[in-house]
């Protein structure tokens, strides 16, 4: 089997037989990450490839063949608790890892499923694409929250596109999710350049850098850069909070899509022993301003994170744009030492996490100045008049072709206005209530005539959209008030 569509459906098939005994969609792909990596070393052992396994004999793929039962069962289990003890790829891959499938049949049929494929044998982009199409579906369910690490693939190439990673760029996404970024602008470099022998070691081994908080993200993350032949040994992925410290190292290039909330937060028990959720407050002398707002924050730790001449786009909600107090010092400072020169403005329905509206900034950051970096900030407007849906109408590359076209890679500072593409001066934005970036300038056509009001299950989604991010507002009180 070399399709990767019909390899993905035959996983996913079986995930559904999982699900009866309450595995979900987000378990079931962590769990096939641990089977797939087992096997995936067992045939880097055989000809042709002959190499040395990195999982020692006892706790490697041969180790569960021949037994089931209980046996099975435990045996995986010691494999999962022994091989999260180790350093580099398997250590971040296998940390925290638990069994999940608690039925030793089923596990024994997902092996022989595993089995049953030549995985090293299938070319780099059918074990790349089934993998990334168990992702997208994991994050398709958006009842299990899986979504809010999962940026659109389309909106990720588009963004990349523009920026034109180069060889020899150092490149980090601090909130790297999946790896989606990072892997786009690998495969941007490998294919858009004619890269010599050291260029390809540097690409694959040393220019790609991610940060990931979460245990089971970072091991998706890890297996996906693996089956695309991204890294070695040592893992390009460190497991840790981007926020807490700034760790002294510069990069040509931040790509990111920051954790959607505003809040960054952790458990805490009282003197009674009942749990409780509290606000973090980053205290870090390189940032213009101390807010528990995690979007904010993630503003912040770009900026310093970024070389001089270095260049960032990220993903950030509307709140990030027009947000008083830490803000508005934020984006006074931002558009005084970096030149911020270009948002674009995202539709609705394109993120799996609902209530979401959210935008792209780009900037550079520039050494220190008495005047302001940031000229002019031109704005492409894809939000007014554009509904999109996750399953019936997904944003897809065409969608965003004009807005490629208008940012100009070549030269953007050569550019032309347009109906959806505006530029402001330095000072009309000072100007603004609280330097608000959030401008509009269209007329929602929906408002002006009823005739055209989108279809009932577009509305609906707004609707849905429009609630959730009311409740993610009032969320936010509430915890500033506990």
């Amino acid at each position: 089997m070399t399709d990767s569509s019909a390899l993905v459906q035959k996983l996913w098939n079986y995930c559904h037989v999982l699900r009866d005994d309450g595995v979900s969609y987000g378990d079931y792909v962590e769990q096939l990450t641990y089977l797939l990596f087992l096997k995936m070393d067992d045939e880097q052992t055989k000809p042709p490839f002959n190499r040395e396994s990195r999982i020692p004999t006892e706790y490697n793929w041969n180790s569960l063949q021949g037994i089931d039962g209980d046996e099975l069962e435990i045996q995986y289990r010691h494999i999962l608790d022994s091989l999260g003890k180790e350093s580099g790829v398997i250590g971040v891959i296998f940390r925290k890892s638990q069994n999940k499938i608690q039925d030793p049949a089923k596990l024994k049929r997902l092996i022989k499923l595993i089995d049953d494929e030549t995985w090293l044998g299938l070319s780099v982009d059918v074990k790349s694409e089934t993998y990334e199409g168990l992702l997208q579906k994991n994050a398709e369910d958006v009842k299990s929250g899986a979504g809010q690490y999962f940026t659109p693939r389309s909106l990720i190439n588009a963004i990349v596109e523009v920026m034109r990673p180069a060889p020899g760029d150092s490149i980090i996404d601090p909130a790297c999710g999946t790896g989606g970024f990072l892997i786009s602008a690998h495969n941007y470099i490998a294919h858009n350049y004619k890269l010599d022998k050291d260029q390809k070691n540097r690409l694959r081994y040393e220019s790609l850098h991610g940060i990931e908080i979460a245990d089971s993200v970072a091991r998706l993350c890890v297996m996906n850069l693996y089956l695309y032949g991204i890294g070695g040994d040592k893992s390009l992925v460190q497991v840790d909070d981007s926020l807490a410290s700034d760790r002294g190292v510069r990069y040509d290039l931040v790509l990111t899509n920051p954790p959607f909330g505003k809040k960054s937060s952790i458990t805490v028990l009282n003197s009674e022993g009942k749990a409780s959720r509290e606000a973090i407050t980053y205290e870090r002398n390189d940032f213009w301003a101390t807010t528990s707002n995690k979007q904010l924050n993630f503003v912040q730790h770009i900026k310093s994170v970024l070389k001089i001449g270095g260049r960032a786009a990220m993903v950030v909600p509307d709140n990030v744009l027009f947000e008083g107090g830490a803000g508005e010092t934020i984006r006074k400072k931002l558009l005084h030492g970096c030149d911020v020169h270009t948002l674009l403005r995202l539709p609705t329905g394109v993120f799996y996490a609902q209530g979401v509206k959210a935008n792209v900034l780009f900037f550079d950051r520039k050494p220190a100045s008495e005047t302001p970096w940031t000229k002019k900030l031109w704005i492409y407007d894809l939000r007014t008049n554009k509904h999109f849906t996750l399953k019936t109408n997904p944003l897809k590359v065409v969608d965003l072709e004009e807005f490629i076209s208008c940012y100009n890679p070549n030269n953007r500072h050569q550019r032309e206005a347009s109906e959806r593409f505006k530029c402001f001066t330095y000072d009309e934005l000072i100007q603004r209530d609280k330097a608000s970036l959030d401008i509009f300038w269209l007329k929602d056509d929906s408002l002006e005539d009823m005739e055209n009001l989108p279809d009932p299950d577009v509305l609906a989604q707004e609707i849905v959209e429009n609630l959730e991010s009311a409740l993610e507002q009032f969320r936010g009180i509430e915890e500033g008030l506990n």
